[in-house]
């Protein structure tokens, strides 16, 4: 893994970062304004705003693609890694309407996840690949559940399944809805953390979204065949 000092010092890979970027968001923007939406439980996503929190958007990391389209240009911010991959995703993202926290669980991960406090406390929203950035998959990591704990903020969990898609060979089984497709977004309920919340409970937290997760990606089936 090329890491930033060794890619910035290099104008092949600097190339690279634009070129990746440049093509991998008119990807994303074309595909997306393709697909079709059936969608169910976005009354959480509005309810909590309105009581005058922010969600903590949790999602598992192989929906990334139609996740970054659906809730595009809303000021949510993500944590990239500082690495070369991390770069040019984070120049997709960015484009989408996306802030940044450059970290990761290897590199700058506790400098990240304080500036999301602060940018919650600002009052922005915040997006969380729970099992992100490297896995294992479907096994949600305590970073979400923290950040509820710091900010009072709940986690609002939720799942996105394509009729159509092609499922890349990669740890997370990341999935791309083909063009056309028609993409199911369930939300589930709000999870919260008390503030006082032990490892333990932090823990039960993350467990508990786990399983919320797991339902979500059924409903989210189901949604899919009752539109056949």
């Amino acid at each position: 893994m090329i890491e930033k000092k060794d890619w910035q010092s290099s104008w092949l890979k600097r190339l690279q970062v634009a070129v990746i970027a440049g093509i991998g968001y008119q990807l994303i923007k074309v595909i997306g304004h393709t697909l079709k939406w059936r969608t169910t439980g976005l009354e959480n996503f509005e309810s909590i705003q309105t009581s005058g929190s922010q969600p903590i958007l949790g999602f598992w990391h192989g929906r990334i693609l139609a996740a970054t389209f659906y809730f595009r240009q809303r000021g949510i911010v993500v944590i990239t890694s500082q690495n070369f991959d991390g770069e040019w995703i984070a120049r997709i993202i960015e484009r989408f309407g996306y802030k940044t926290a450059r970290g990761s669980t290897s590199r700058g991960a506790l400098r990240a996840v304080n500036q999301l406090v602060k940018d919650m406390n600002r009052g922005c929203m915040v997006g969380f690949t729970l099992d992100g950035p490297r896995g294992p998959t479907r096994v949600a990591k305590p970073g979400a559940a923290w950040l509820a704990k710091k900010t009072g903020n709940p986690v609002l969990p939720f799942h996105m399944e394509a009729s159509n898609s092609w499922t890349l060979c990669s740890w997370d089984n990341s999935q791309i809805p083909k063009p056309f497709s028609t993409v199911a977004l369930v939300v589930g309920d709000p999870i919260t953390v008390p503030a006082n919340a032990s490892a333990d409970i932090l823990a039960d937290a993350s467990r508990k979204i786990e399983i919320h997760l797991e339902a979500l990606e059924q409903q989210a089936k189901n949604l899919l065949l009752s539109s056949d």
